[in-house]
C-alpha cells in the first residue's frame, strides 16, 4: 500500500530541494529521518517534516507499521514565484524573484511487497 504526503508553497527553490530529495530516495523512512536530521541544507528540514508526516499518515490513517515503510517516490516541483523589487542606484528597478516549491513524498509498505 502506498501512503503520500504533500507540502506546498515551501520558501525554497525546487532545484535546491531536489538535491536533498536525491539523497534519501529509496531509503527506509526511519533511516531517512535520521539522515535528514543531520544534513546542513535548509531543504533537509522541509523534507524531514514531510517524510515524518507521511509516516504519521501511514500509522494513524492506514494502521501500517512505520518501521516497514520505504520511500518509494520523492520529488520537488516548482510553485508560484513571488516577484518583488528593490530600488537600485539612480532610481533603477532591481527585480527579485522569490521561488517557491511543492514537495511530494510517497511511502510504500515493504512487508507487503515481498
Amino acid at each position: 500500500m502506498e501512503v503520500k504526503a504533500i507540502t506546498r508553497y515551501l520558501p525554497i527553490s525546487s532545484q535546491k530541494l531536489a538535491l536533498v530529495c536525491d539523497q534519501v530516495r529509496g531509503m527506509d523512512a526511519e533511516e531517512a529521518l535520521v539522515v535528514l536530521e543531520f544534513m546542513p541544507q535548509k531543504g533537509a528540514e522541509f523534507v524531514r517534516k514531510t517524510v515524518a508526516s507521511a509516516l504519521a499518515n501511514a500509522e494513524n490513517n492506514f494502521e501500517l507499521n512505520p518501521s516497514a515503510m520505504k520511500i518509494a517516490q520523492i520529488w520537488a516541483g516548482e510553485g508560484p514565484r513571488l516577484k518583488r523589487f528593490k530600488a537600485g542606484a539612480r532610481g533603477r528597478y532591481k527585480p527579485r524573484v522569490k521561488r517557491q516549491s511543492h514537495l511530494w513524498v510517497v511511502l510504500a509498505d515493504q512487508s507487503r511487497e515481498s
